[in-house]
């Protein structure tokens, strides 16, 4: 299966989301994973490779921008030591955005993972290999995430229904 410019629209449609979620977990910020999505999609039409599987595209997109994300923070720590707003444009104080922002409080090395397993739906293995760690690393970083999210939602008051209600059971 090969990317063409006819296909790219249904596949960006099919993706965008993903890929800006991914991003946004990383550089927390909406212009900068605006900015970084595009790119992925540029990347995604100039490099002309075949992909096995729609499956196998995802997960190209998945790494791809996980990598663009990470060279952008390295390239921002160079020229600024500001620290990067934590949740810009989530303003209102509603049950969601606590939600999202505890989850964007997490570390990285949680907070991804816990994105790929519940939004994108991938297994422990498939996220492993997403982001070059053994099976067993992946499944040990959900559980620390959400025992992390856990005592977060705890301190902000949310009740166990709440908790259950998210799947954060430890």
């Amino acid at each position: 299966m090969r990317i063409t410019k006819e296909s790219f629209t249904t596949t960006y449609d099919k993706y965008k989301n993903t890929v800006y979620s991914v991003i946004f977990n990383y550089v927390r910020n909406a212009e900068d994973s605006s900015d970084l999505t595009q790119d992925a999609f540029i990347k995604l039409l100039e490099t002309g490779i075949d992909y096995e599987s729609e499956e196998h595209l995802k997960a190209w997109l998945i790494r791809i921008s996980i990598n663009l994300s990470k060279n952008h923070l390295k390239k921002a720590t160079k020229f600024s030591n500001e620290e990067v707003p934590e949740l810009p444009y989530y303003d209102e104080h509603n049950e969601e955005s606590d939600i999202l922002s505890a989850v964007m409080s997490l570390p990285e090395k949680y907070r991804v993972p816990l994105h790929l397993f519940y939004y994108e739906d991938y297994t422990n293995k498939q996220i492993g290999d997403i982001l070059g760690c053994p099976e067993s690393t992946i499944k040990i970083r959900i559980k620390r995430g959400r025992e992390k999210l856990k005592k977060i939602l705890e301190k902000r008051g949310y009740n166990d229904g709440l908790q259950d209600q998210l799947q954060i059971e430890c």
